[in-house]
This record gives C-alpha cells, structure tokens and sequence, in this order.
C-alpha cells in the first residue's frame, strides 16, 4: 500500500481507501461528512462549510496521494 495523505481534523469523515487503476492506495471520504465537520467546528454555514471544502480541500492538490472525496 503507498503512503497514505490525511486530510486534518476529517478522521470522522473517511469511509474507506480507494484504490487506482495503477494500485495506488488513497484515503476517501465523505463528502456530507467533511461539511458537518465544518459546520460543528469551526460554526461555518452549509454555504460558508461548502466554499471552504471547495477552495481549500478540493483544491489543494498534495500529489498523486491527494485523497479523494465522494458525494
């Protein structure tokens, strides 16, 4: 398995490890999950919670171990 990359604070939120068609292994998780997450944490909106997961989850790419988030 390759070296896993979490996201912070969203351990509640992984449900699973995708694998990719070259067998490499990436942590998965929810994407409902990661939005309460925000919301209960750090007190965002559904709309505040929403653009933060999508500017500064989504869109940080770390490299081929980015993990990925399921809707």
């Amino acid at each position: 398995m390759s070296h896993l990359l979490y996201a912070d604070g969203l351990g509640d939120a992984i449900i699973g490890i995708a694998t990719r068609a070259d067998g490499l292994c990436v942590v998965c998780y929810s994407v409902e999950k990661v939005l309460e997450i925000l919301m209960k944490e750090s007190c965002m909106t559904l709309e505040e919670a929403r653009e933060f997961y999508e500017f500064n989850i989504v869109g940080a790419w770390m490299g081929a171990e980015t993990p990925v988030f399921v809707e």
